[in-house]
């Protein structure tokens, strides 16, 4: 049986909700994610109001196009739960499951976490919190470590494939996670050999990515460590690949279903 797969915003962040809707349907996939939180103040997001919530509604419907999750809140030490409520509600409202989050380290740090996570609860949604190399939560043991320390039962460690494996984990890390630990996966590829500075590292997850399969990541690896119940998407910006989303999306989709179910 085909494995249900997402696309992630940030693969055509370009793209408003309802132009990544229907190309996820024409490309194959089975649902979205979507960026209602900007990464930082300004940048970039697509949180709709209330008119263009109920036309992005009407739009997944008629494709068939469920939403997952949402990104991406950066969870430092100026950032106000309470803020975060608006992009919550309008996942709620569209069925989503999950809210993608990063981490540094601050006074108070497990305290933010615990309420934000309550206030995904209240809305029905759990929190995926990835490491990321430039982050002060950045390791796979960082990330359990701050799950276990605020106690949000709803949170588990998201395994976005660049992420996990520039913040050294490997894939006996994630077989060896505890039950309900790992809920959500994010695909891509990447070059084997990891980048040497900071800006690299972030010019690398912002732009240089790969498809799976055109760089030397253990993707099979990886992907056979998850839990089977495993909700997987693909998040692959790219600077650099100018085909037509059409045609880059639907490269992409036969790329990794053909990781997912090796013939």
């Amino acid at each position: 049986m085909k494995r249900a797969l997402g696309l992630g915003h940030f693969t055509f962040l370009d793209l408003p909700p309802a132009e990544l809707v229907r190309l996820a349907r024409r490309s194959g996939f089975d649902f979205v994610g979507l960026r209602f939180h900007p990464v930082s103040a300004g940048a970039l997001h697509w949180l709709p109001d209330a008119a263009g919530l109920r036309e992005l509604a009407r739009v997944m419907q008629g494709e068939g196009i469920g939403l997952y999750d949402i990104e991406t809140v950066v969870i430092d030490q100026g950032l106000e739960p309470e803020t975060l409520v608006p992009a919550m509600d309008a996942a709620s409202a569209l069925g989503g499951k999950r809210v993608n989050v990063c981490a540094d380290v601050f006074p108070g740090l497990a305290e933010t976490f615990a309420r934000i996570g309550g206030l995904a609860a209240n809305r029905g949604l759990g929190l995926d919190l990835e490491c990321m190399a430039w982050r002060g939560i950045n390791t796979p043991r960082a990330c359990l470590d701050l799950i276990e320390a605020s106690g949000v039962s709803g949170a588990a460690y998201l395994v976005d494939t660049l992420h996990h494996s520039r913040c050294g984990g490997t894939p006996a890390d994630i077989a060896q996670m505890p039950a309900g630990r790992v809920v959500s996966a994010q695909l891509c590829d990447a070059p084997a050999t990891a980048p040497s500075s900071i800006e690299a590292f972030l010019a690398e997850a912002r732009g240089g990515r790969l498809v799976p399969g055109e760089g030397g990541l253990d993707l099979a690896g990886i992907v056979e460590s998850l839990p089977a119940e495993t909700v997987i998407s693909v998040e692959l910006p790219s600077a650099t690949d100018k085909r037509p989303p059409l045609e880059r999306a639907r490269a992409i989709f036969s790329a990794t279903s053909a990781l997912l179910a090796p013939e």
